[in-house]
């Protein structure tokens, strides 16, 4: 009977850490970003800088055409390339890595922030692949 009672209480605290983690990045990504469907990131996109936080690999292998890669690795390092005054659409797989930038370019004052509410990999859209020989 104990190991059953201990079983339900890692199933259950497993449980909680996966709720809790999903309502963080929940919370976050509304109070960084406006969350947006693929059709409204079309639109908006040939006005704004396109960002993919994806690595480089990840990057190469696929990307939305007119992205440019910003791994979340290096973008604290590399925030003082993007601009203030344009709107900024970010995207990943999942929206997490996305989540977390926008969060970091909210704290250094950005406001025009925006995530693709699919990821890529539901884009359908245009994309670019790096060419392999």
């Amino acid at each position: 009977m104990g190991f059953l009672v201990w079983l339900n209480v890692i199933l259950a605290s497993i449980l909680l850490f996966f709720g809790l983690n999903w309502l963080f990045y929940y919370y976050m990504g509304k109070k960084s970003a406006t969350i947006i469907t693929e059709e409204e990131f079309k639109e908006g996109m040939r006005r704004a800088q396109v960002i993919d936080v994806r690595e480089k690999n990840e990057f190469d292998a696929g990307h939305i055409l007119g992205a440019r890669n910003i791994p979340y690795t290096t973008f604290a390092q590399s925030v003082g390339g993007i601009r203030k005054d344009l709107p900024i659409y970010l995207y990943d797989n999942t929206k997490t890595l996305s989540v977390r930038a926008a969060n970091k370019l909210r704290k250094q004052g950005y406001t025009n922030i925006y995530i693709l509410k699919t990821g890529y990999s539901d884009w359908s859209g245009k994309t670019k692949q790096k060419k392999v020989f």
